[in-house]
């Protein structure tokens, strides 16, 4: 049910965040940043909530040997301010480790590090952000004249539920991980977003075969990492393809991650938008580091030299069924070419299937009736990243994520985050976002 605004409300957050991952993480540095250059009474009042107990990015994914497909550089902070003390180099420089990284001569940390320099930036701005904190409604406050200027946020933690208002809220809740229609997950069938926390109740055990569904990046890693970790297991390895394919990360086809894309992509008609997804789909989707490529067929052409086969590639297939039992999962492989199928008992099935994007605006209750959506039942996105909604709601709904279908590949990827979050800075600071005077409001429920 919608609140009416009383005369004398409380003061409010000129923004409050929903998720904590890297996109917020920047938008909170941003935040910061921008503090600390202006006077009190120009500040930006913010704050983050964040389900996780700490911060945590796809934590389930850091192999050790896995390396970014992004540049350093296209941290947290650089593209926007390349001298903020959040930077990955300041990150190196606080480890103790910046000469050794020169010296190493890669532009693509290894995932864990990143990982880690996340953390050490979430670190240094966690005082803005309420971690355990989910948040479950959020609800117009309307004027009499029907206006809506706020929006109280309710949030839940162990201490029970607090609503707190806000004039502008930016989302980052990031993807969830996606199974094939009519897959669930189990003790036998995981979505690689879990390998490592998984694999390890696979301590003490002898497991004999591993399959692993999907073409991407995830996938051929997880088979790489399956295959050193059990020495004595088959690892199988299922996609509808001849072989994986090599990601375009060459100068010209990294272009389409670059600021100036973002502005030719969202003023092209949908057919030009369309048209560029399809050429340029092979920088991200259901591609794999070509070194990596080159490491799987070594290894398998090695073991076929020697008689020893462990790594079985499985191409031109799809997995058309998997039954888990106590013991063991049956996964049914189809052969895409004869229509045969071949029945393949193991330990564990691995989807490596990707992520979706949930509904951006699934949140909002009955704020969502008042966000405009296109033809295609899309939310409609102006450039700043902000939801186009009906002209009597006046606060501010941004995305950080969910956007590729108006602002390009790069919606949920790291390649333009320090400089989305700086977009959506200036757009709340140009439309006036600020609260009245004063502390946050909250109110216990």
């Amino acid at each position: 049910m919608s609140q009416v605004l009383p005369g004398d409300a409380a003061p409010v957050y000129d923004l409050i965040g929903i998720g904590f991952g890297p996109s917020n993480v920047a938008m909170s540095i941003a935040v910061t940043e921008h503090n600390a250059r202006v006077g009190r009474q120009e500040c930006v009042t913010a704050h983050f909530f964040e389900q996780q107990p700490r911060f945590g990015w796809h934590r389930g994914m850091l192999i050790d040997d896995a390396t970014m497909q992004v540049s350093f550089l296209k941290d947290l902070v650089t593209l926007r301010n390349p001298t903020s003390e959040f930077s990955f180099l300041c990150y190196l420089k606080s480890k103790g480790r910046l000469i050794d990284f020169i010296n190493h001569k890669n532009l693509f940390p290894l995932r864990v590090e990143f990982h880690d320099y996340f953390e050490w930036a979430a670190a240094k701005v966690d005082d803005m952000v309420s971690y355990g904190h989910e948040v479950v409604a959020v609800t117009p406050v309307l004027h009499e004249d029907g206006t809506v200027e706020y929006l109280d946020v309710t949030v839940r933690s162990g201490e029970g539920l607090v609503v707190h208002r806000a004039r502008n809220l930016v989302i980052g809740t990031g993807l969830r991980p996606q199974m094939p229609e009519g897959v669930e997950r189990g003790d036998r069938v995981w979505h690689n977003s879990e390998l490592l926390k998984k694999v390890d109740g696979l301590a003490g055990t002898s497991p004999s075969r591993f399959v692993v569904v999907g073409a991407g990046q995830s996938a051929a890693e997880n088979v790489a990492y399956l295959h050193r970790r059990f020495p004595e297991a088959e690892v199988c390895a299922v996609f509808s393809r001849y072989g994986y394919s090599p990601a375009d990360d060459s100068g010209f086809a990294n272009r389409i991650f670059d600021p100036e894309a973002v502005d030719q992509y969202f003023a092209a008609p949908d057919e030009v938008k369309n048209r560029l997804m399809d050429y340029h789909g092979n920088t991200n989707y259901s591609v794999v580091d070509i070194d990596l490529i080159d490491d799987l067929y070594r290894q398998s052409y090695q073991e076929k030299v020697l008689g020893t086969e462990r790594l079985r590639f499985i191409n031109v297939s799809r997995l058309v069924d998997v039954k888990e039992t106590p013991d063991k999962a049956r996964a049914t492989v189809k052969s895409l070419v004869t229509g045969e199928e071949t029945f393949l008992d193991a330990d564990v099935v691995v989807f490596a299937t990707g992520y979706d994007q949930a509904d951006p605006v699934g949140l909002l209750g009955d704020v969502a009736e008042r966000c405009l959506r296109d033809d295609g039942g899309r939310v409609r996105v102006e450039r700043d990243y902000r939801i186009a909604t009906d002209d009597d709601l006046r606060c501010g709904i941004y995305l950080q994520g969910g956007t590729e279908h108006t602002h390009g590949i790069t919606s949920s990827l790291l390649s333009n985050t320090a400089i989305r979050v700086g977009e959506i800075l200036d757009s709340l600071l140009d439309r006036g976002a600020k609260a009245a005077s004063g502390e946050a409001r909250q109110t216990s429920v």
